[in-house]
């Protein structure tokens, strides 16, 4: 019997790395042959492999739609998927599933499935009307091109299976975070030796927040906030981990408000974990989420959130109860919430121990059973 072939696309290499590695096992487990095609970007980001796709495709996928390198993205996906013979294309990202599905279309007649997974549609509550004006549109006319979309929250899901009449819509928990990775037990010097790294006291309290720095995640909310917060209590500290073009700016505004000593620029970090484990609480400033992982890791360790309530963070954090929801923007309110929790350890613990217990339908074992029975509906389908 013939092997399938899957192809999965998405704009950059790294996004398949941190997010679909456990989606390709389980297609070779299920006997699948598997290719990627992404930009090649993984240069940039340390300790990340693509070494278990059965062949790599690199596309010159950019992220503007107004880059002239997405037609010849377009013309190389259009030759890969007429080389290769594709049973499924299963799609990600915003250029990745427009590029891949309008290239993949005509191949549909011939049975080649198309899935596409939304990680949080750029139109949403509260969005700007440009994005409802382009973004909307383009994902309505390419959904009679989809035969399977994938939701990770419930905004989403509301709308799509309101708005695309054309797609079966279905709901995940999101990519799946793995347990194992972050429930483990930091030895006393292992905890010392990181904090003496990153100049910490034992007796400071420690935020994270773990975020590409991006005006999308919205960390001068944040850095606003340590501006106060550092008047009133000095060994509160926030560790900031993650890179991105807004990286100077943001060492500039740490600068100038003499911030040096209680925020911690980390940049790219692959201790992640590690840096978890010895937080006290989580934050998210964000102005947009899909379903955030940098959220759901902070649950597992057992973490508090103090978040935004944008889309996303509302699917994972329930307010008073895991966790505290502010609204964008809202620095006052958001600050008070940090120090009701730099008063309260038992809340703290209340709060993380419901992390955890709400976090259970996230975890990654759980999501590959979800994306498992949509692969098997598809199969299904093709049978009848």
């Amino acid at each position: 019997m013939k092997k399938k072939k899957i192809l999965l696309v998405a704009t950059v290499q790294s996004h398949i790395c941190q997010f679909h590695l456990p989606l390709i096992d389980m297609l070779h487990k299920k006997g699948y042959e598997v290719h990627v095609a992404a930009k090649d970007n993984l240069n940039q980001k340390k300790g990340l492999k693509l070494e278990n796709a059965d062949k790599v495709f690199n596309v010159p996928f950019e992220r503007s739609p107004f880059k002239k390198e997405n037609i010849e993205a377009y013309r190389q996906m259009k030759k890969i998927i007429k080389e290769n013979g594709y049973d499924i294309i299963h799609c990600n990202t915003p250029m990745g599933g427009v590029i891949a599905r309008l290239a993949g279309r005509k191949y549909r007649k011939n049975g080649t499935k198309i899935i596409y997974t939304a990680h949080g549609f750029h139109f949403f509550k509260g969005a700007k009307k440009i994005n409802w004006l382009i973004y909307y549109p383009i994902e309505k006319y390419l959904s009679k091109y989809t035969d399977y979309l994938i939701t990770m929250n419930e905004e989403d899901y509301e709308i799509a299976k309101k708005k695309f009449k054309h797609t079966n819509v279905a709901y995940t928990h999101g990519v799946g975070v793995k347990e194992q990775k972050f429930l483990f037990n930091m030895t006393k010097q292992q905890e010392e030796d990181l904090k003496k790294e990153l100049e910490l006291q034992d007796d400071d309290f420690i935020i994270i927040y773990v975020a590409e720095l991006t005006a999308r995640k919205n960390h001068y909310m944040i850095l606003n906030i340590m501006k106060e917060l550092y008047k009133e209590k000095e060994n509160i500290k926030l560790l900031l981990v993650g890179n991105g073009p807004l990286e100077g700016e943001y060492k500039q505004f740490i600068k100038n408000n003499s911030l040096e000593h209680n925020v911690k620029m980390l940049g790219y970090r692959i201790d992640v974990p590690q840096l978890m484990n010895i937080s006290t609480i989580a934050v998210s400033t964000s102005r947009q989420e899909g379903l955030p992982v940098n959220v759901m890791e902070a649950m597992i360790t057992g973490l508090p959130d103090v978040v935004t309530a944008c889309r996303g963070n509302r699917d994972l954090i329930q307010n008073n109860i895991n966790g505290y929801l502010v609204e964008i923007n809202d620095i006052k309110g958001m600050k008070n919430k940090i120090l009701d929790l730099y008063k309260d350890k038992e809340l703290r613990k209340k709060m993380g121990n419901n992390s955890k217990k709400l976090i259970k339908p996230y975890l990654l074992e759980n999501v590959i059973k979800e994306l498992e029975e949509i692969y098997v509906n598809i199969w299904r389908k093709d049978e009848q």
